[in-house]
């Protein structure tokens, strides 16, 4: 009986979902993809400097 409850209930509340548009998902997409480029580019900048600086101490 709780099940069933839970069940209306939820797709009831699903009903007042605003989704997004196709074009919408593209673009949060794009600039998702976009972002973890840059992050990833700064982190092996950021590693390849600091492996420098530290095989310089090491010597």
């Amino acid at each position: 009986m709780k099940v069933m409850n839970f069940i209306r209930e939820a797709r009831a509340e699903l009903k007042k979902v605003t989704w997004p548009s196709r074009q919408q998902v593209w673009y949060s997409t794009l600039i998702v993809i976009a972002v973890t480029f840059m992050v990833a580019a700064y982190l092996g900048l950021v590693d390849l400097l600091l492996t420098a600086v530290f095989s310089r101490i090491v010597q």
